[in-house]
């Protein structure tokens, strides 16, 4: 049996200055994302070779369920309204993905 679902791997590079900011800022968000309906995971991680690349991994249940993660009122304040301003760069991929059991 397979299961699919829709991974989402973003690339943050904060200003210099916004690190632990915005590191803090994506533990709120994370908290609030896995109460998402079709959120199945949320992780993110801080570079071992760079401290300021910041990679997250995002999982929903579809590509519709990350599209209602963006309408959320917790991504709204915190990604757009606070993290994604002290970013210097950021990238998106989104990837179909299946688990077979």
């Amino acid at each position: 049996m397979s299961t699919n679902y829709f991974q989402v791997i973003a690339h943050y590079i904060p200003q210099p200055d916004e690190v632990e900011n915005v590191l803090e800022l994506l533990g709120q968000l994370a908290a609030a994302s896995r109460t998402e309906a079709a959120n199945i995971s949320y992780d993110f991680f801080q570079g071992a070779q760079d401290a300021a690349h910041i990679v997250i991994l995002e999982r929903y249940t579809d590509a519709a369920g990350f599209a209602a993660h963006r309408e959320y009122q917790h991504f709204k304040e915190i990604g757009l309204g606070q993290i994604i301003p002290k970013l210097a760069s950021r990238r998106i991929e989104s990837y179909e993905g299946s688990t077979h059991e």
